[in-house]
């Protein structure tokens, strides 16, 4: 079954003013422009750090740090208004940074987050760190980390389909932030027990009989998924490989010169955070490509899952 979401029209990008955090910012703009949303640029003070600084040099050297951050995060609005046409609401708080990521997303309504995947401070560990699995935990917004500076829209787009109920949201997200990319579909399987099976002395033939079984039905079940999804036959890319999904990920990235790579925020286990897992962090660390976290809405994701 197709899943509809409504249009994307607002988009929380935080940045900690880092140039790494400034191709965040550019590629929200570039999206808000293409999609017709509103943008909110989000930057946050630490409070432990400004505090600190308070004690140490008086509250004056804490209000000049909060003038001088104000000051960079509106000329970098006013960057962005100029080079994308669009008009970023500029927003400095002070406080824990999630906590404040997280208010400020409810308050704009924000239908899709935007973080660096590198930064000079806390956006870092927000992505590398716990912080992001507390962050994916207390919302149902989709999650876009951009690691390239943003030069066009999104061409290519990878899709991490594994068939569990999120990968429908996979695709629909994907077509909800970048329209214009092409998606390739790319599902990873396995022979279940192959090392098992050679070991225990069976016929390589039957092994290959299991594997040509298991390739047809990862075929069979993704064209299925396209369909529903409302793709068209000839608008979209099939990629079905065998092997570990962080690996052929990485691979089909470079190959096929994807410049997006959507994952769902959970797989097939409950307890499986692909965030915190080993495909997002394999997908992180090794990829070029920006990482798009799908998430289902509150009222769709399953309650186990959830």
């Amino acid at each position: 079954m197709t899943m509809l979401q409504p249009p994307l029209t607002k988009i929380l990008a935080a940045t900690d003013l880092s140039p790494p955090a400034r191709h965040a910012a550019g590629r929200a703009a570039r999206i808000a422009r293409q999609l017709d949303a509103s943008l909110t640029l989000l930057h946050v003070l630490p409070a432990g750090p400004l505090d600190e600084l308070r004690q140490w040099l008086g509250a004056a050297a804490g209000q000049r740090l909060e003038d001088d951050s104000l000051r960079e995060l509106t000329a970098l609005a006013g960057e962005l208004r100029a080079a994308h046409g669009v008009s970023p609401q500029a927003v400095q708080r002070s406080g824990v940074v999630l906590d404040v990521l997280g208010h400020e997303a409810e308050a704009c309504g924000a239908d899709l987050l935007v973080l660096g995947a590198r930064g000079a401070s806390f956006l870092r560990r927000m992505v590398l760190g716990t912080t992001a699995e507390r962050l994916l935990r207390r919302t149902q917004r989709p999650l876009l980390v951009v690691r390239e500076a943003p030069h066009e829209p999104y061409r290519r787009a990878l899709l991490a389909i594994d068939f569990s109920p999120w990968s429908a949201a996979v695709v629909a997200q994907a077509r909800r932030v970048a329209p214009k990319a092409r998606p390739v579909l790319l599902t990873a399987f396995q022979v279940p027990f192959e090392e098992k099976l050679r070991f225990a002395g069976v016929d390589v033939s039957v092994v290959e009989h299991y594997r040509q079984q298991a390739r047809a039905q990862a075929t069979q079940q993704l064209h299925a998924l396209a369909d529903d999804a409302g793709l068209q036959p000839g608008d979209w890319d099939p990629c079905i490989v065998e092997g570990d999904a962080s690996l052929r990920l990485i691979e089909q990235e470079q190959v096929r010169d994807c410049d997006l790579v959507v994952l769902g925020k959970h797989g097939r286990s409950a307890a499986e955070d692909l965030l915190l897992g080993s495909v997002t962090k394999h997908v992180l660390a090794e990829g070029r490509s920006d990482v798009l976290v799908a998430t289902l809405p509150a009222d769709t994701a399953p309650a186990a899952l959830t």
